[in-house]
């Protein structure tokens, strides 16, 4: 499923490039765990398909993270949040994971602060803070913040907060890459509603792109990265310099990695149930088992978002030696820093 689903890793090509909200992991406050033990191999089998996964909602305690690192193998390393306090934060920490082999972290990270001119509604910070962090691969550096804005309703102040969150991050990103000229790509749980809403507007006008942009495929259900199939509240943005963003070769260079398919498929419900026999959220009839099953408990073993996922082509090569033809030598050369720890 991965193979038909997720392109094949490179060496040196290409960057796959994911974000993945796995939900409350790993507290079981809210009693529907806790995770089996296959249930890490899953989350570590996912990730591993990927070079750079931005991981939201990794709780405070780090130990169930830290089984999914051994099971990656020595080669992952990891940078973390700490956790944002306050109700709105949820004691959730924000983490990006990546293969040290091919993603270098360029020694900055940082979460973001909003100057006061930028505070949302004049006041607030987000409600969780904005993690951003430097990395290169390849010939290609970019600037990766990662988010999980404010949820709040589909109408209303809730929702209100929640456009003005997106538009605040956004748009300190936007300043930012017009001072400094570097690439900048802003992804995670957005919560973003779908095509023209003021959820996604916020996020375009201040010249994002996303891959349904590039590939001028706009399906909202091709990017749908919720278990329901049918909200778009993942997202992966860029805004970089001129030729330096293209997406991979693959035929499917983005897109939405459903992993129930072939794990916690929809008919197991009878399978599990008696492995978690402490869990008393489990309904007496085996309709109601299967209804909680499918909607509420693999939820809480993997995750009720699936991960969204892009490829890009990270060897500028060749457009590098064609401006040199051109006698258009490049300000900047972006070229790889494999020396770097």
């Amino acid at each position: 499923m991965l193979a038909q689903t997720v392109p094949r890793r490179t060496a040196t090509d290409t960057l796959l490039v994911a974000t993945w909200n796995v939900r409350d992991f790993d507290s079981n406050k809210f009693g529907h765990g806790p995770r089996l033990a296959e249930s890490f191999h899953y989350i570590a089998e996912v990730v591993s398909a990927f070079d750079l996964v931005a991981m939201q909602e990794v709780n405070e305690d780090m130990r169930p993270f830290e089984k999914v690192m051994d099971l990656l193998g020595p080669a992952w390393r990891y940078i973390a949040t700490d956790i944002t306090e306050g109700p709105s934060g949820n004691g959730e920490r924000m983490v990006f994971l990546f293969d040290s082999t091919k993603v270098q972290f360029k020694h900055i990270a940082g979460e973001v602060v909003l100057p006061r001119a930028g505070l949302i509604d004049g006041e607030h910070q987000p409600a969780r803070s904005p993690f951003l962090v430097r990395f290169q691969s390849g010939w290609f550096k970019f600037n990766l913040c990662t988010v999980h804005t404010y949820y709040g309703e589909t109408s209303g102040a809730g929702y209100a907060r929640r456009v003005a969150e997106i538009d605040a991050v956004a748009g300190f990103l936007q300043k930012r890459a017009a001072n400094d000229g570097e690439n900048y790509m802003l992804l995670g749980d957005m919560n973003v509603i779908g095509p023209g809403d003021a959820t996604m507007e916020a996020l375009k006008k201040h010249r994002f792109q996303l891959p349904s942009d590039l590939t001028l495929d706009n399906d909202e259900l091709r990017w749908a990265s919720n278990i329901g199939g049918d909200k778009r509240y993942d997202q992966i943005a860029f805004h970089v310099r001129k030729d330096e963003l293209e997406l991979g070769p693959s035929a499917n260079n983005a897109g939405v990695l459903n992993y129930y398919k072939a794990v916690y498929t929809e008919d197991e419900a009878e399978t599990y149930f008696p492995l978690q026999r402490t869990n008393k959220k489990w309904p007496d009839t085996p309709e109601g088992r299967k209804k909680y099953y499918n909607k509420e408990w693999r939820t809480w073993q993997m995750s009720d978002h699936l991960p969204l996922f892009v490829e890009l082509k990270i060897d500028f090569t060749d457009k590098y030696l064609q401006r040199i033809r051109a006698g258009a030598q490049p300000v900047d050369r972006p070229r790889p820093d494999a020396t770097d720890d």
